[in-house]
């Protein structure tokens, strides 16, 4: 065995000075060339009939032949090195940009699915072949992507806050973002009961394929807040007031409103949406109004803060506040989280008394965001607590020891080593139950931010927690928090027909509308087409799992098809129920595009190893 570990390094010796020797023997004299080919075809020799004591000497000989004429300076080896690196990364680089890609989750976006620290691996030709470094494809198949996979894109070139970033800390390039290909060219979207319901380009139902069994436990909201994500403002004439406002939802224009002066406002749709849809009003567009924003308000906040009279409803230990129905046409004056005087949306709100099973229920099913807990202070997964200064606006959580935890189907985890979970016993404090916490956690638990808690009665930020029907019941975080029998939603519903029929103004009651069926159980493919959102050619609507924490095509828009990148094919970090592959419709096995890539990178390896193994195979040729 150690002679066969003397030859093996003997024949590496004998062939880095071969090649070294090729490659500059123009620029060496002859006297030295020949020198140093004698001891090669000496060295070779002894490999060739396996005489393992010659080496030893033969190798010492070159080596210092090596180092005296053909060692390079060491500029030329810094300058040598650099080079290198940086093709190895040029080839990294093209391998990631259309063969494969290992990627690590940064946030929770796509949670359940994916965690944070999760490492995947992506397949860059599931639907084409990319143009690397840049968008576009050389191949594409859009019959490839199923409704439901999810996909891998690049922002470039789209309305995407802070989307640079450096490749190996050297490259500069755009971030890439993973979430779930819902809509495609052509398909018209409505939302209802935290499903989607649709049809495609040919007005086909396509709704069994956007609400499969595997993904029962996902919702969809069609918003993030009712005044959109991105709202244009100038000052106006009128002293002291932003107007008018331009508020974009799916980062389009939809709606504007305008000061008529420092106390009254007016709100209107754009052209392009009643163009389509003649009399639609904005809580109908693509089932708006099917949901509300929620939040949790004890006895007295519901006093001081709503404009609801506690006294006139059944007591409850917490109260469910829901805001819905936002209304163009009372459009009213106010103050935004930035304190500017401004016309905002009329929002409805309703209120519905809790008691203890309805807050359990609520702690059963509680997610939050992945959050850490320091000293008692507790702030959101990824952000810095050092840019806010002394918890400013952290929520603080007495008798939780310090790590980092999350709750999801009412299950609390501590996330330990590169992203290991470990659930929690129900002995641990995060399981105790009382009003305080429940209502803590319910409202902030998605951002960490006291600001995030019922604070007055102007208050514009809200939490990112979501209401809606589904098939008579309340759904809260995705499950039937409030049975379509029990006695407190019958009365919510009753209280809000009668004031319906009571408002001296038009009210929009919050209660169950109904999916989009017809009599029969069919699509009401017309309700749809009329109500419905259409996603543009060659664009995708992309969502992340995680509604309450995600920024996807509610906020950055349709996604063009060139920028589509790959698609996940395997979780192989971290171990346990979801390692393998991600729950989403399988990408095909085999298609043109991948055929075409394995088989240039088989080829380029295999050639590669050809040509090696041509230089190096004894004897040398001199």
């Amino acid at each position: 065995m150690k002679a066969w570990f003397q030859l093996r390094k003997s024949k590496k010796v004998l062939i880095h000075v071969y090649l070294k020797l090729q490659q500059v023997k123009h620029r060496l004299p002859d006297s030295v060339y020949q020198e140093i080919k004698g001891k090669l075809l000496e060295l070779q020799e002894a490999i060739l009939t396996k005489q393992v004591n010659a080496t030893s000497n033969l190798i010492k000989s070159l080596n210092h032949l090596y180092k005296k004429h053909l060692k390079k300076t060491s500029f030329k080896q810094i300058v040598s090195s650099i080079l290198g690196i940086l093709f190895a990364l040029f080839i990294a680089m093209l391998i990631r940009q259309v063969w494969f890609e290992l990627y690590e989750i940064p946030t929770g976006s796509m949670r359940p699915t994916f965690k944070e620290l999760d490492r995947l691996s992506v397949s860059k030709t599931a639907f084409g072949v990319n143009h690397p470094f840049t968008t576009g494809h050389f191949y594409f198949n859009q019959e490839l992507i199923k409704r439901n996979n999810i996909v891998i894109f690049t922002t470039e070139n789209m309305d995407f806050r802070d989307s640079d970033t450096l490749y190996f800390y050297l490259f500069p390039g755009k971030k890439m973002l993973v979430k779930r290909a819902i809509g495609k060219p052509g398909d018209t979207l409505y939302f209802y009961g935290g499903q989607i319901y649709g049809v495609n380009a040919q007005n086909k139902d396509i709704s069994h394929k956007l609400r499969t069994p595997e993904l029962e436990k996902i919702d969809h909201i069609p918003f993030i807040s009712f005044e959109g994500t991105r709202l244009s403002t100038t000052t106006s004439i009128i002293p002291g007031v932003h107007s008018p406002v331009m508020i974009y939802q799916m980062n389009e224009p939809i709606a504007r409103c305008y000061a008529l002066s420092s106390t009254q406002a007016k709100g209107e749709l754009l052209p392009r949406i009643t163009k389509r849809s003649p009399g639609i009003h904005y809580n109908e567009l693509w089932g708006i109004g099917n949901y509300a924003m929620a939040r949790l308000l004890t006895k007295e906040q519901v006093r001081v803060l709503s404009e609801h009279d506690p006294s006139q409803i059944e007591e409850g230990l917490l109260y469910l506040e829901l805001r819905h129905h936002p209304n163009l046409e009372n459009t009213r004056m106010g103050y935004d989280e930035m304190h500017r005087l401004r016309p905002l949306i009329g929002l409805s709100t309703s209120i519905i008394p809790l008691q203890e099973s309805h807050l359990k229920a609520l702690m059963h099913n509680l997610y939050t965001a992945r959050f850490i807990v320091d000293k008692g202070f507790a702030y959101r997964y990824g952000v810095n607590p050092q840019k806010f200064g002394a918890q400013a606006f952290f929520p603080y959580f007495p008798g939780i020891p310090d790590g980092t935890y999350e709750f999801y189907y009412g299950k609390a985890s501590s996330i330990g080593w590169q992203g290991i979970s470990h659930e929690l016993p129900l002995s641990h404090p995060l399981y105790w139950f009382d009003l305080q916490r429940t209502q803590l956690l319910f409202n902030i638990g998605m951002e960490f931010d006291t600001r995030y808690n019922p604070q007055g009665k102007e208050q514009s930020i809200y939490p990112s927690r979501y209401a809606y029907f589904r098939e008579g019941n309340l759904y809260l975080m995705g499950a039937p928090i409030i049975l379509k029998d029990d006695p407190a939603l019958i009365r919510f519903i009753e209280r809000e027909e009668k004031r319906k029929n009571t408002s001296r103004t038009h009210y929009e009651p919050f209660i169950d509308a109904g999916a989009p069926l017809l009599s029969d159980g069919s699509l009401d493919i017309e309700k749809v087409k009329k109500y419905g959102l259409t996603v543009p050619p060659k664009m995708y609507l992309v969502l992340g799992d995680n509604h309450a924490n995600s920024g996807d095509s509610r906020e950055f828009g349709f996604v063009p098809e060139a920028n589509l990148k790959g698609g996940p094919s395997f979780i192989f970090w971290p171990p346990g129920h979801r390692f393998g592959a991600p729950n989403q419709p399988s990408y095909a096995l085999l298609n043109p595009g991948r055929v075409v890539v394995w088989s240039l990178a088989c080829i380029s390896i295999l050639g590669w190893m050809a040509v090696q193994r041509k230089r190096t195979k004894l004897p040398l040729k001199f």
